[in-house]
């Protein structure tokens, strides 16, 4: 057991010195010094113009949950009057079978979920340029459990969120870069 133990140490402390070896703090400097910043760092001027974006409606079900999501982490106010941009989506998720057995079932489903995004500015004239946009995919999926019909649909829903979460990310990490390159003035 004490064979085990000093084993374990000395595997920690060859780790330890790895990731703080002088080549790898030389390394951490350069990487601070080519202007390497975290995206979203605190107070920052991506997180104030994130705040001013208005996600508009999004249609059905799987368009709800995603429009939830974007909320979330954009600012979670549904007030379109105090916003200074506007988001529109046009989401589409994909429900395939895959996994097909002899007799035409499948036991796998996957679901892909499939966005197509614009930012525009909120005004007479520039409401209708846009400012920024891009497409977006996630996919996920889950097993079907024989005549378990109940469990099949929460898969489903729980599925749906899973991939309006990853296509929400995937979007606000986008503005997220357009805001830090393209800075808002007040």
């Amino acid at each position: 057991m004490t064979t085990h133990l000093s084993a374990g140490v000395r595997q920690y402390a060859k780790v330890f010195w790895f990731f703080f070896s002088k080549k790898n703090i030389f390394l951490l400097f350069l990487l601070a010094a080519c202007g390497f910043h975290p995206l979203y760092a605190p107070a920052g001027a991506p997180d104030a113009a994130l705040s001013e974006v208005f996600v508009d409606v999004i249609p059905d079900r799987a368009g709800q949950l995603l429009r939830q999501a974007l909320q979330e982490r954009l600012d979670g106010s549904d007030d379109a009057a105090a916003k200074r941009f506007v988001l529109s989506v046009s989401y589409t998720p994909h429900v395939i079978g895959i996994g097909i057995q002899n007799d035409n079932s499948s036991t796998r489903t996957r679901v892909t979920g499939d966005a197509t995004w614009s930012l525009r500015a909120v005004g007479a004239v520039a409401g209708t340029t846009q400012i920024t946009g891009g497409t977006v995919r996630a996919l996920d999926g889950y097993n079907v459990v024989d005549e378990q019909f109940f469990y099949s649909d929460l898969s489903l829903d729980a599925t749906y969120r899973r991939v309006a979460d990853s296509v929400a990310d995937q979007i606000t990490q986008a503005l997220a870069v357009y805001f830090r390159r393209h800075p808002v003035s007040g």
